[in-house]
Order: structure tokens, then C-alpha cells, then sequence
């Protein structure tokens, strides 16, 4: 249980501490400009699949693979 409480503890505050070393300090945001950038969507005529179909996919594999992983333990 101890080790549970520390592995918690410290994924929490790693993850509290990562978006405070990843922000620009001050006097760094102020220097760096991004230039404006133009950007032409070109639309692709390859058939895709829609994101809801692709999720549904990824589920029923993660599924699939539980119940096989259930049944080999």
C-alpha cells in the first residue's frame, strides 16, 4: 500500500511540475514572436474512415484482446 501511496504521489507531482518547466518565462514570450503563417487546406479524395467508425474499431480490438488475454490467464 505504501508503495501505491508513493508511485501516486510522485506521478502527481511530476505531472504538476511538467507544465510549469514547459511555460516561457516572461522576458522569453515577450522576445519570441511566431511569424504569421498562411495555411492552404487541400482536401484529399482518398476514401477515410470517419473518426466515430475508427473508434469503434480500436474498441472492439481492445475487447477482443482482453477476453483473449483473459482467457490464456
Amino acid at each position: 500500500m505504501r508503495k501505491y501511496l508513493a508511485s501516486l504521489v510522485f506521478t502527481g507531482c511530476a505531472l504538476a511540475a511538467s507544465p510549469l518547466m514547459a511555460a516561457p518565462s516572461v522576458n522569453e514570450a515577450e522576445t519570441t514572436a511566431a511569424p504569421t503563417v498562411a495555411v492552404q487546406h487541400v482536401r484529399v479524395a482518398l476514401p477515410t474512415l470517419r473518426d466515430e467508425a475508427a473508434m469503434v474499431l480500436v474498441g472492439t480490438a481492445l475487447i477482443g484482446l482482453a477476453a483473449a488475454v483473459r482467457r490464456a490467464a
